[in-house]
């Protein structure tokens, strides 16, 4: 019986980790400076430009493979089905140090919108944390937790163009944060005390127990 040339698997391993090269170098070098040419992003990922055409058939399809590896890592931080935490003020801070650091990593993003990232992408990409930012903030107004003047989907709006923002805050380099500063200041945007909240998320980096 014939079997399939033992190279296959390493050659497929090898296409992989030249794609990944390529991406991890195009978000540094898209970081540095959004107009990047292709040529830039080879010589940074230490491969000639044809085989960045190998991988990728130009710009958008480049920048496409960054937000999808951004889509997927969404999709990882913030996994359905789930098992709601009760208190919906500690599972929105999980929430936003479980989602902060794929922003972090993906921030460029920003950046590179609208020329090569539409609304619409964008939007496709934020509905998981959506859904699941509006099912918690819905939970917390029932529990009377989180303000209840406006409705849940219109307050999960607000908090995403907060993180989205201290993201941008970030690129322009007026704001650094390890997720700690930004998921206490989601809890106070919802309506959650100062004191409160910066406890919640100091409990949730320290948990009880551990040394001060």
């Amino acid at each position: 019986m014939a079997h399939a040339p033992v190279t296959a698997a390493p050659e497929r391993s090898r296409t992989l980790l030249t794609r990944a090269r390529i991406l991890e170098a195009a978000r540094e070098e898209l970081g540095r400076d959004p107009d990047s040419s292709l040529g830039d992003i080879a010589e940074a990922a230490g491969v000639v430009r044809r085989t960045v055409y190998g991988h990728f058939n130009g710009r958008a399809a480049l920048v496409e493979g960054l937000v999808e590896e951004a889509a997927q890592a969404l999709r990882r931080a913030v996994p359905v089905p789930r098992v709601p935490v009760a208190d919906a003020v500690t599972e929105l801070a999980r929430f936003v140090l479980a989602v902060w650091p794929v922003g972090d990593r993906y921030r460029i993003l920003l950046r590179l919108a609208p020329q090569d990232l539409g609304a619409d992408r964008l939007a496709e990409v934020l509905a998981p944390a959506r859904d699941m930012a509006e099912a918690i903030i819905g939970r917390g107004q029932r529990q009377a937790v989180f303000q209840t003047n406006v409705p849940p989907a219109v307050l999960t709006r607000a908090l995403e163009g907060h993180l989205l923002g201290l993201l941008d805050c970030v690129n322009s380099g007026v704001w650094s944060d390890d997720g700690t500063g930004t998921a206490t200041a989601a809890l106070i945007a919802m309506g959650v005390a100062g004191d409160s909240a910066a406890a919640c998320v100091h409990g949730l980096i320290r948990p009880e127990g551990d040394a001060a």
